[in-house]
């Protein structure tokens, strides 16, 4: 687990110890986001256009404008690439599965956003990098994420992308913050539904689309003064499984869940959007057989984690099989709710 910065941003249940990390067999390579800057500034130029080629070529849309204080620029989006290759080219010389970089504090004073990064990394399909030794680094295959370096997202991505690689799965996973919801006030559907928000950092094989249905807008100032591009898109409908990795009583534990994704009106999705940030990638989540305050009773994570499944028969495999890893593996492990259509588990 290549971990750029433990701590940098000070959220320090985000950080699992190494006596409960090591017993699963995953261990953390301590990196410093000034060697993933050094390395963005040792790149060619030819190298990030064709990484942003690629990615318009595939259909993705940059909101592009002319001012560097307030707009997206091509600038930015160039020194994006710059970073997505260093970070390939670090994970492949440190031997690292998943990668987190703590995209917020000192690197944002830096570079612009990491976020277009981090979502791209999350992809299967995505712009090719030759490594060190020339070859294509994991070809084929997402290089796994975890936004603000949460480890425990880390371990559940790494989890959940050897499970649905095993299964035939979508490998494509990321975390999400577990927002708000709320009852969809168009009248379309009487169930509630979560706002699962992040940053940026959703992979486009999430997205009603792919590529085609993802964008990239700058990112609010707020957060980031060098300014940098997102992975903003509409999550597609389909059968998911959450999860989260929590440290508790000095005890690594896992909730694992189902759910579904649906599709929402245009009207309700802004609504939901201007009532959080309209930049940041969307999903609209109904949880099977678990309420808002249930869910909000037991979260004690930083993040949820969500993968999608061909079927929801195959979702529930994939849970278990998920679950069945991880108390292998020493955590405690929980099944929170119901599988669709009311089953139990």
């Amino acid at each position: 687990m290549g971990v750029f910065d433990e701590g940098c941003m000070g959220m320090y249940n985000a950080i699992i110890p190494d006596e409960l990390l090591f017993p699963t067999g995953v261990y953390k390579e301590r990196l410093a986001q000034s060697a993933l800057y050094y390395a963005a500034t040792q790149g060619s130029e030819a190298e990030a256009r064709a990484v942003y080629d690629w990615l318009r070529a595939k259909g993705m849309k940059f909101h592009l404008g002319p001012n560097e204080e307030t707009d997206l620029t091509e600038h930015q989006i160039l020194w994006q690439c710059r970073t997505y290759v260093a970070a390939l080219r670090l994970a492949d010389e440190f031997g690292c599965d998943p990668i987190g970089i703590q995209y917020q504090q000192d690197l944002k004073d830096l570079l612009p956003a990491s976020d277009l990064v981090e979502g791209i990394l999350n992809n299967a399909d995505r712009p090719p990098v030759k490594n060190s030794p020339g070859r294509t680094s994991r070809k084929g295959e997402p290089l796994p994420h975890f936004n603000e370096v949460d480890e425990c997202a880390g371990l559940d991505g790494l989890f959940t992308h050897r499970v649905h690689r095993l299964l035939g799965q979508p490998v494509e996973n990321t975390l999400h913050d577990l927002r708000w919801g709320d009852f969809d006030r168009s009248g379309t559907t009487d169930e509630y539904v979560w706002v699962f928000l992040i940053s940026g950092s959703a992979p486009p094989a999430h997205h009603i689309g792919g590529y085609k249905g993802t964008e990239s807008h700058r990112q609010p100032p707020m957060y980031f003064r060098l300014g940098g591009g997102t992975v903003r898109g509409i999550a597609k409908p389909g059968e998911i499984v959450w999860s989260r990795i929590f440290v508790e009583t000095g005890k690594l534990k896992m909730d694992l869940g189902r759910a579904k994704v649906i599709a929402l009106p245009g009207a309700e999705t802004e609504r939901r959007w201007r009532e959080t940030t309209p930049q940041w990638p969307i999903m609209h989540a109904v949880t099977y057989g678990v309420s808002r305050d249930q869910m909000m009773a037991r979260h004690k994570a930083n993040h949820i984690q969500v993968a999608y499944a061909h079927s929801a028969a195959e979702a529930d495999l994939a849970l278990y099989t998920k679950a069945a890893l991880a108390a292998e593996l020493g955590l405690e492990v929980f099944l929170c709710g119901t599988k669709s259509g009311g089953q139990p588990f």
